[in-house]
Formats: C-alpha cells, sequence, structure tokens
C-alpha cells in the first residue's frame, strides 16, 4: 500500500493536486510540513501532520518537519479569527528546541535518506531585506490571487478586518516551498485543508520562478462527531508536553471519546493495520461497554507520546480512581506524580507537629481539613461506614491520626463515600 492509499483508508485524505500520487509512486522524494512555534508544546491537534509525516517517511520517502521561526513572528491568519500576538526571538528558539524534542518521539531523524529534518524558515529570513522580499517575491503573486483564498476572505469579512503583516504570510509560506523546493528538493508540502490555499502558492511560486513542478496534499480536519473542535477540553488544550497535560489526563482524553470517535481516531492516531483494527472493532461492537476500541487507542497513543511506564501509571492511576484499584502503587511516585494523580481535587495542607501530636478523626475531617463542613456530618458518615482513610473503611469514631497513617511520609487520601477524594500533604 503507498502513501497516498494509507491516508485514503485511513480516512485522513482531503486535497491532493494531480499528479502528486504518481510521483510518489514512482520515486522516494523529500515533502514538508509547517509547524507553528507560538508555543513550547504541541497539542493533539497537530498529531494529524505528525501522523502524516510518520507514513511519509515509513513509505520511503525523507520528512522535512518546517518550525517556522520567522512565520512565527507574524501568525498565519487561516481561519483565525483575530490576529496573534507577535514573539520575540528569544521565546521563538526556546519553543522551536522544545518542538524538535517532542517531534523526535514520532519521527527517526538523522542524516540518512530517509531520515526526518528540521529546518527553521527564520534561517533563510533573517537576511532577506524587506525591499528584496517585495522586489523578488512580492511581484510573483497578485493581489487578486492572493485575495481569492478563502482564508483571506473570512478575515476581510470579518470584525477584525487583516492587517498587511497577515496578508503577506501567504508569500512567505509560499516562499519557504520555493527555498525547500531549490535547496532541498522537497517536490511536495503537505498540512490541514486549511492551508491548502498557502500551500498551492508554493507551488505557483516554483512554475513561475523556475517553471519547476511542485505538488501538494492535505488531510482532513479532525472534528467530534458532535461538531465541536478536536483536542479542545473544559479545561483547554490537551498538550503533548506532560507537564502542560498529565500523562493521566492524556490517556483519559483517549479513552473518553465516543465509540464513533473512537473508531475513527484509532485509524488515524495509531499505526495498526487495517485488518488489526477491524478486529478490534468487531470485538468492540459484540461487548461495547467494555470500550475496547477506546481502550486500544488510548493505549497506543500515550505510549507513543509520553512512554509504557506513563501508560502503566496512567492505568493504576484509573484503577484507583474509578476502580477500588490497589493504593500500593502510589508508594512509588514521586511528589509531582502523585500531586497529577489528584490534579482538581480539593488538597489540603497539614502541620507535621499538629500529627506528631496525634488528632481526633473528627477533628481532621471537620477542623484540620474541610472534607466535611461540620463535626456532626462527619460522625454521622463515621457511622455509616462512609469514610476511608487511604483506601481503608474507618469504624472507629474515636481514632487518633498519626504519622503512621502518612503515604510516603508526605500523604493522607481521605473518601467521603466511593468517589469523593481529598489529598492532605504533609508540611514541615
Amino acid at each position: 500500500m503507498n502513501f497516498v492509499e494509507e491516508l485514503r483508508w485511513r480516512g485522513m485524505l482531503q486535497d491532493i493536486m494531480p499528479g502528486t500520487e504518481e510521483v510518489l509512486n514512482n520515486e522516494k522524494v523529500s515533502g514538508y510540513i509547517g509547524f507553528d512555534p507560538t508555543g513550547d508544546s504541541l497539542h493533539v491537534g497537530h498529531l494529524t501532520q505528525i501522523m502524516t509525516l510518520i507514513h511519509f517517511q515509513s513509505a520511503g520517502h525523507k520528512p522535512f518537519a518546517l518550525v517556522g521561526g520567522a512565520t512565527g513572528m507574524i501568525g498565519d491568519p487561516s481561519f483565525k479569527s483575530a490576529e496573534r500576538n507577535l514573539l520575540d526571538e528569544s521565546t521563538l528558539q526556546h519553543n522551536l528546541n522544545a518542538l524538535k524534542v517532542q517531534l523526535s518521539k514520532f519521527l527517526s531523524f538523522g542524516e540518512g535518506k530517509t531520515d526526518a529534518k528540521m529546518v527553521n524558515n527564520y534561517d533563510w529570513f533573517k537576511e532577506f531585506s524587506f525591499l528584496d522580499f517585495i522586489r523578488d517575491v512580492g511581484k510573483l503573486i497578485t493581489v487578486n490571487y492572493m485575495m481569492s483564498k478563502d482564508s483571506v476572505k473570512k478575515r476581510l469579512e470579518g470584525e477584525n478586518g487583516l492587517s498587511f503583516t497577515e496578508f503577506t504570510y501567504q508569500l512567505i509560506q509560499g516562499y519557504d516551498f520555493y527555498y525547500l523546493w531549490k535547496h532541498h528538493n522537497c517536490k511536495i508540502q503537505m498540512g490541514g485543508s486549511d492551508q491548502w490555499g498557502n500551500i498551492v502558492t508554493g507551488s505557483e511560486m516554483i512554475r513561475r520562478i523556475d517553471q519547476g513542478s511542485a505538488y501538494a496534499l492535505t488531510t482532513q480536519l479532525i472534528k467530534k462527531s458532535d461538531g465541536q473542535k478536536f483536542g479542545k477540553t473544559e479545561s483547554g488544550a490537551v498538550w503533548l508536553d506532560a507537564k502542560k497535560t498529565s500523562p493521566y489526563k492524556y490517556y483519559q482524553f483517549w479513552l473518553n471519546a465516543t465509540d464513533d470517535d473512537a473508531k475513527s481516531w484509532i485509524k488515524i492516531f495509531t499505526l495498526k493495520p487495517k485488518e488489526e483494527i477491524d478486529a478490534i472493532i468487531a470485538a468492540h461492537d459484540e461487548t461495547p461497554h467494555l470500550r475496547i476500541v477506546q481502550k486500544a487507542l488510548a493505549q497506543d497513543i500515550t505510549i507513543r507520546t509520553h512512554s509504557e511506564q506513563a501508560y502503566e501509571t496512567a492505568i493504576k492511576t484509573s484503577d484507583f480512581l474509578f476502580n477500588n484499584g490497589s493504593l500500593d502503587f502510589l508508594s512509588s511516585l514521586q511528589e509531582e506524580e502523585l500531586r497529577e494523580v489528584f490534579e482538581g481535587l480539593p488538597q489540603y495542607d497539614l502541620s507535621r507537629e499538629e500529627l506528631n501530636n496525634g488528632i481526633h478523626i473528627l477533628d481532621f475531617l471537620a477542623v484540620n481539613t474541610q472534607v466535611f463542613p461540620s463535626k456532626g456530618e462527619a460522625r454521622k458518615m463515621l457511622q455509616g461506614g462512609g469514610v476511608l482513610i487511604n483506601r481503608e473503611k474507618i469504624l472507629d469514631g474515636e481514632l487518633v491520626l498519626s504519622s503512621s497513617h502518612l503515604i510516603n511520609d508526605r500523604y493522607i487520601i481521605a473518601q467521603r463515600g466511593k468517589k469523593n477524594y481529598y489529598l492532605i500533604v504533609l508540611k514541615d
């Protein structure tokens, strides 16, 4: 199965320029996708393009990841409602370094024929004067041509309009394609379907400057089955950086996909072959309550984005919070990891001196912390067997808590009922 056929059956392919598939089938070529460096982490919205480069490399072609140090200073106006803030050079460099580390988890970088290569368009634009640019590049594309693009039309019709800075973006991206075609033999540019206008501007430049041939391919923009934007949650974007989105939350994002979304996403975001995916979907349809597709999807993408260990921790965290799993694994976690497990849940501080002196269970629950609003409510729940400390049901209403109840010599986990967790952190 060739590269284009791979994208097609996985439901990724959107637009393809005539002749592209033939060129890819007849020779091994270089191609590229651009990534926006306005942040120091990619998010799951970038995964479609990352997967495209993975398939491109697997098919024997050479992928280039263009990280736009120059274009990042402008901001792509494509289907955005407002102009982006501009970044300084030091911030952009930090972001570029971080993005290469993330992309290296998915692509094989090196100097081999099919090894991926990262390039920064700032390297060829930093010495390009404004007058040189408008003389050598600006004259190639007419304003009529640029204004015919949907991305420009939408901004011109919107409330915020379009600045000249952003209007030039498609010229800059078009020149990127020409530069990579000229100096790195990149014959194809790929991207999301919202990039089609910018991509074909580049192929047009190549034709006009050197009478060369270049090709284009775009992938579908991923949406949830309910029409909501893919990659967004109530708490914001789902990042590939573990410090921004913990592996547990990352795993949960994929695990909580609807059946329809999971069946689509497992084709797009994993490398599993068609036969295996068909078998997974068939097994899922027989026992949908087991969420077989979601689990296979979440496992695959969590391991590739983070690690096997991160996936195991995410599983144990899920079991602990939702399935009454073992408390033992918490003892092996570092403080930052343990806090991630309880991120978003109520947390209270407690002094070591107080605990060393002993704290009556009712004071612990309603005075030293606010697990309960009053001792009366705490006592009532204790009598009903609804209070747990470190997963053990407390039946002794006169229990005195001490340092012996600590996990990792620093934490106590209280539960009010089965699902309400509270993390108590000891402060020296």
